[in-house]
This record gives structure tokens, sequence and C-alpha cells, in this order.
């Protein structure tokens, strides 16, 4: 974990201009913005008896936001003294992040309280939108009522958060009586380290650690089974693993628990219950691949899993199984695109999360530009059981062709909404039968096979495999991460595609000119009385061809095949 050395008060912290020669007439006065020696002493408290380190500089402003509940132009003026960088380099990564609430001098500061509703498509579906437009009259001088992006309660819905405390089914009532912040509880349902040790836990990672297996040994058994990375883009594991180690050291690691996408919320059920085996997979990672340092990056939505997160991985270091690397827990800000792996990276290494340009790739350049192994939180999960059970045991729980298992989140008009552990290349239709059919007085009309990005199909093609490639793909969609979000009859196919683009508006990190523009236009013909669905093809062909990463790319992906196939639902 960050443990960083003291620095006191030098020279550069005495705001005096004594000594300084008058120009002209009158006393000389500096120019600029002027330190608040109060905001000075009550950041410095803060931060503690630390080095200020450049990449920290989204856990500083963490620690600002969670104490004054935002983060004012005085206490940023102060940081950026503090850790000898442009306020402007403060300001403009403070800005970019949705949970960071800036106030300007002349500005009044938000209210302590943030209650944020969640708004995108389950939710929405489950009344959300109408929910928070409902409780704007009760927002006052303590309270206020704000829209969220997905926030990983799908199956909740509709969800909203009390500070950082999740409301699960949350209520017009029980919202409207909100009066304070709440804090978020470690899971109850969490297996803690003495639990997991004394189920056999750990003991891969020490035969590692001891020499009784080796890299080789594991590697070979990851050659062989069909393990893929499970937050969306289905690389291979061991040929990742295989392609970081062969590069030249010092390595690095990322552990992406940022999983924003509209729908997935299998992440935070895995760490709620199991997180132990998410952490033996990272150590068993960096001792195989050779990783000097690991950081885990989780989003702000999962608070409660970052409090376990903490406690936990302070037990894993007390106990000296991670002599060979280091642990970093990092947390996010609330910004979608830093589920992509190389803003994730500029995340953490304290800056906007933009996409790079690739090449160089990852795994070549990665975090501070030295080589780095990116995997999932599902996908280490799976790490111990596969390596102690083998390959076979993984890839025979999938279909023909389909090999493995696979998480589904599944929401939105099923009876039971949940995580859903089923074959790969298993149906929608055999996944609401799982989810013990469709809710009461919901007829099955088309579905989200791989969240927001992944595309709509309707009913009729309920019989296609979700799995990589194959049918799906020919179909123009995807599986991603997983997610599937069932709509009904009651649903209008148009209204869904708007919400989503509305999403990826909202989340485009604004970089490039073909997804920053072209999600807002997308929003304002899709609402126009008489859209203009020739525009709004070939607006989605420019954003498909020209934008940088995978949001401008797949953004449009819900708008296509609705005009595909539920042309009836266009608003005319």
């Amino acid at each position: 974990m960050d443990n960083l050395p003291n620095t006191g008060r030098d020279k550069s912290d005495d705001f005096s201009s004594a000594g300084k020669p008058s120009r002209g007439k009158g006393k000389y006065k500096p120019k600029g913005r002027m330190l608040d020696p109060v905001a000075l002493d009550e950041v410095r408290a803060l931060l503690g008896n630390i080095t200020p380190a450049r990449d920290m500089l989204i856990e500083y402003l963490h620690m600002i936001q969670d104490s004054e509940k935002h983060l004012s132009a005085r206490h940023l003026a102060a940081l950026a003294h503090i850790m000898r960088i442009p306020m402007a380099e403060v300001w403009e990564v403070a800005s970019f992040y949705d949970h960071f609430d800036l106030v300007k001098e002349d500005e009044t500061a938000p209210p302590h309280c943030t209650v944020r509703v969640c708004t995108s498509l389950s939710c929405m579906m489950a009344g959300g939108e109408t929910m928070l437009e409902k409780l704007q009259p009760y927002a006052s001088e303590k309270v206020r009522f704000v829209p969220a992006p997905c926030i990983g309660a799908c199956d909740k819905a509709p969800a909203a958060a009390v500070g950082h405390k999740l409301v699960e089914h949350a209520s017009f009532e029980a919202l409207k009586a909100v009066k304070e912040d709440g804090h978020p509880e470690i899971p109850a349902t969490a297996r803690r380290f003495d639990a997991y040790v004394a189920d056999g836990g750990y003991s891969l990672l020490k035969a590692l650690l001891e020499g009784k297996k080796t890299a080789e040994d594991v590697l070979s058994v990851l050659d062989d089974t069909a393990l893929r990375g499970l937050g969306g883009a289905g690389f291979p594991t061991g040929r990742k693993w295989r392609i970081v180690s062969g590069q030249p050291g010092p390595r690095l690691m990322a552990v992406n628990g940022d999983e924003g996408e509209p729908g997935t919320f299998k992440d935070r059920l895995y760490l709620s219950n199991d997180p132990h085996r998410m952490i033996e997979g990272i150590l068993i990672a960096t001792k195989v691949v050779g990783i000097d340092a690991c950081y885990i990056y989780m989003r702000d939505e999962y608070p409660e899993i970052i409090a376990l997160l903490k406690e936990e991985l302070a037990a894993v270091e007390a106990a000296g199984l991670t002599d060979h690397t280091e642990l970093h827990l990092r947390r996010g800000a609330g910004a979608y695109i830093c589920g992509e792996e190389s803003a994730m990276i500029e995340s953490i290494e304290g800056k906007r999360g933009l996409p790079r340009h690739r090449p160089p790739f990852v795994a070549e350049k990665g975090i501070f530009d030295r080589p780095t192994l990116v995997n999932n939180v599902e996908t280490l999960y799976w790490i111990r059981d596969i390596v102690e059970q083998g390959a076979d045991w993984f890839n025979n729980q999938g279909k023909d062709g389909h090999p493995g298992p696979r998480s589904y989140s599944v929401s939105g008009r099923v009876a039971k909404p949940g995580v859903i552990m089923a074959p790969a290349g298993s149906t929608v239709e055999e996944l609401i039968a799982l989810c013990g059919g469709m809710a009461d007085g919901h007829s099955f009309k088309g579905y989200l096979p791989g969240g927001a990005s992944g595309g709509i199909l309707p009913a009729s093609k309920g019989d296609i495999p979700l799995d990589f490639g194959g049918k799906l793909a020919e179909e123009g969609c995807f599986v991603g991460s997983h997610a599937v979000v069932v709509l009904s009859d009651q649903d209008n196919m148009w209204d869904a595609a708007t919400n989503l683009l509305k999403f990826f508006a909202h989340e485009s990190c604004g970089q490039c000119t073909p997804c920053r523009n072209g999600t807002e236009k997308a929003v304002t013909l899709m609402q126009s009385a008489n859209p203009d669905v020739n525009l709004l093809g070939e607006l989605s062909i420019a954003m498909g061809d020209a934008s940088i990463c995978g949001l401008g790319q797949a953004a449009s992906n819900p708008l296509t095949s609705v005009m595909k196939h539920f042309p009836e639902d266009i608003v005319k």
C-alpha cells in the first residue's frame, strides 16, 4: 500500500512579499492567485506526513473531497503548491471526473449530502428518471439530488447512492427523507482472510513462492484453458501473460475494477463474497509474470468494496505473501472511460483518463511507460481454480464450441435479476429461464447481449449463443462483459437507445471530435420530432471509423440496431 515519508514546511510556504523590491510607484503587489495559509494548513493536515507524489494526485483530491464535500479553489491552489505543479494541471484533472465538485471563489459550495440516482437503462426502466424528477422539490441547503450513470447495481434497480452508501431498490419515500450522508459498510457476505486460508487459500501461491511450482507450470495450464479477458475484450489470458513476461523489466500490472458498462455488476458480486480469490490471482500473476508492482483500480461507485480491500490487502501483506511485489489500491472518480485500459493507466498515473493512441500497446508501454499486464477482476478470480483443477475442468463447463463458464449479469424485465453462472454460449432465452422467466405482465421483446455498447437484438434472435465472435458478431453485436439487459413489450426501443446514447455523450472523454461531437449530435437528432435516420446512419459510420477508442467506435451500436430491427419504435 502507499506509505510515503514526511516533508515539512519550507521557505516557499512564506507568503510575505518582504524583500521584494517595488517597481514604479506604490507598493509591489504579487501577481496570480494568492495562497490561503489556512487552506494550506488544512490540506497539509489531510495529507499527513508524506512526500507528495505526482501519480497520487487523484487520491489527494479524494481526501479533500471526502473531508470538505467539495474542492474549493483555495484548497486546490494549496494542493498545487504542495505538489509543486501548476494550478491549471490540478484543475484540469479534478474537473475531468464526475465525483469531484469544483467550487470557484465566487461560487456557493454544494450541499454536504449528495444523493445520486441512477438513470442508466435498467434503472430508467425501473423508474429512476421519474423518481429523480419527483425528488427535486425536496432538495435543500443540506441535500441535493443528482443523476448518476450506471452505479453497478442494475439487479437492484432503481439504485441510488446516499453519499458513499448504496441504496438498493431505492424508493421515493426513502430518498426524500434523506438528511445526511451515508457511509459504506463492508459486506457481511465477504469471506475474510482467515476463513479463506482455512479453506486452502494461498496454498497455490505459497507453492510458487517456495519453488514447488514453477511459472511454466502455471503458464502451461493457462495456455490450454479457454480463459479470456472478461472485462470485454476477450483476449486469451495465457497468451497475454506470456507476452508481458517476455518484455524487459521492470514490469507492472493493473487490475481493471472499473466495470462501468451499464448492465454490468458481476465484479461487485464476486468481490463482495470472496475478494481473496482475486487477490490470490493477482499475486500468482505477479510471481509468474515477474511483476514489480500492481495497481488495483476500483471504481468509486464501489466504496464498500474499496473499504473491504483496504483491510484484506493489509492482512495479506501482514502474512508476508506480498514480499515479491507491491500492491497499490487506487480509487476511480466517476469516469466510465477509465474502463478502457489505457485511460485507466492514465488515471493511475494521476491524470485525466484519456485513451492513448496505439501502438505502442500497454503490454510494451503501460504504467510509467513500463510493460504492463492488465487483467479484469473476474479473469483473476478464476486463476486459482483453473491451476488447481486443470484446463479441462474449466473448458468442459461450456457448450460445444464455447468452452468455459461465463458470469452473465442479467437485469431488466426478468423476474429475478442477478449474476447467472452459465455455460459459455448460453442464449438469452436460457438466461431468462434461469432468472425465473419474464417479470409479471411483461412479454419478451428484445435484449442487449453485451451492455450498452453491444447492440440491441429482437426476441426473434433470442437463440443466438452469447459468446465472443460467432453468430453474435455476424449480427454486428458483441458480448463484451456479458451484461444482458432484457426489454419487454412495454418498452420503446428508440427510447432505450436514446438513453444509451445520452450515457455515451456524458461519458465521452472529449479527446476526439467524432466521439465528443458525434454522441451529442446523435442525442439531439434522436430527440427530434422526426429523426433523420439517414443522417444518423452517416453519423454512426463516421463515429465508428474515426473515433480513437472503443467508446466512440461502439457508441452508435444501439442506435443502428434499433433502426435495423425496431423501425416501428422510431418516433415520427
